[in-house]
């Protein structure tokens, strides 16, 4: 689920903290991906004419190697050096969010069964959709694909965000790639979103700088992750009545979530209602101490492909084009030698910004923002 209307609030409240780029922009660059939410999205995306998904002559699900393979080899074309994630246990908190969906799976089901006489095709692809579940299988096999390819992946401990965000912040890739915009809790440097869609989709990568989004916000890392689980997470639910709007006017204001809830304990008659046994305390423990493994033990290796590993895994197991897969390969190959050529800015390090210029750079912006606002009367005049 990630965190509700956070992308839109950014967006209005730190534009300048988002930036849309094409994929070759982040030539050189080395990528920690969520595997998991990688082959959900294959899982539904990769699909027949009839919108089923690809199968070989055994019946077995094939969707999520195409896509694995493909779009891994689409980033070694653009000069990207992809790392792969993966979930571990989840954590007890999301427990709750996981059940959800659960139900989500079995209601869909229900609709498929009603639909299959009177449904239409659209209606009944919509439904199987929503059924989509990663399995442990789907999941090894990934691994064993990337393997043969050369391509290192992590197993996490837990949240495969947390462990991408870890090898972010500690300089073994330059950003967490994910859909889900609770990566910036774990306060990756850059998290990029996009990365992995299809090239029909045509959506450029959006790329989000996580020290602009709290400049931008004047708020730290921990009254951000409070103002996320205002927004609602994946670990708890959020109070009622609270919007995007006024989370973030609350969190302004009070500074942290105990001052939101001693502000509203204190006004019996307020709109906003909160949850009982609320967890948000356990909720701002995970996005500020995940359970990683830490970047330093982390060993991130890329390797010539495998070619006989797999020409047999994708084309005598799994049913694959051999002529396809072997020029798969030579693409690897080529592309991997060329990854290797160093960026530019990376002879170059970015200094920090200190606590003084980040308070001159605020003081700059209001009074730009207070000229613009006495034009404006000016021209009204």
């Amino acid at each position: 689920m990630g965190i509700k209307g956070l992308n839109n609030l950014l967006k209005e409240n730190a534009p300048l903290a988002s930036k849309s780029n094409e994929i070759k922009t982040f030539f050189g660059r080395k990528v920690a991906i969520d595997a998991s939410m990688c082959l959900y999205q294959f899982l539904i995306a990769v699909r027949q004419q009839d919108g089923q998904q690809l199968t070989n002559d055994d019946g077995e699900t094939t969707s999520h190697l195409m896509g694995m393979f493909y779009r891994t080899l689409r980033m070694i074309d653009n000069s990207i050096k992809p790392c792969y994630v993966f979930d571990g246990k989840p954590p007890v908190l999301k427990g709750g969010e996981l059940e959800k969906r659960l139900a989500r799976r079995e209601q869909a089901t229900k609709n498929i069964e009603a639909l299959k006489e009177s449904g239409t095709a659209e209606e009944l692809a919509k439904f199987e959709r929503r059924t989509v579940k990663v399995t442990r299988e789907q999941n090894e096999e990934a691994k064993k694909l990337l393997d043969l390819m050369g391509i290192p992946y992590v197993n996490a401990p837990c949240e495969a965000e947390a462990q991408c965000a870890e090898l972010a912040k500690g300089g073994k890739v330059y950003a967490a790639a994910s859909e889900d915009m609770d990566t910036l809790c774990y306060k990756t440097p850059f998290l990029l979103r996009h990365l992995t869609f299809s090239e029909q989709r045509k959506e450029p990568i959006q790329e989000i700088d996580v020290a602009k989004v709290l400049e931008a916000l004047e708020m730290d890392q921990k009254q951000f992750v409070d103002l996320c689980i205002l927004l609602g997470c994946d670990y708890c639910e959020s109070i009622r009545g609270v919007g995007p709007v006024s989370a973030l006017k609350l969190i302004k204001e009070y500074g942290t979530i105990e001052g939101v809830l001693e502000f509203i304990k204190s006004n019996p008659d307020s709109k906003y209602k909160i949850p009982e046994d609320w967890p948000y305390e356990g909720a701002r423990e995970l996005f500020l101490n995940p359970d990683v493994i830490p970047a330093k033990d982390v060993e991130l290796k890329w390797r010539e492909p495998d070619e006989a590993g797999l020409l047999k895994f994708m084309v005598e197991e799994k049913g694959f084009s051999e002529e396809r897969i072997k020029s798969g390969i030579e693409r690897l190959k080529k592309g991997l030698k060329t990854t290797s050529q160093g960026r530019l800015d990376g002879f170059f390090k970015v200094r920090p910004k200190t606590p003084e210029e980040l308070a001159k750079a605020k003081k700059k912006r209001q009074a730009e923002e207070a000229a613009k606002k006495k034009g404006k009367k000016l021209k009204k005049k």
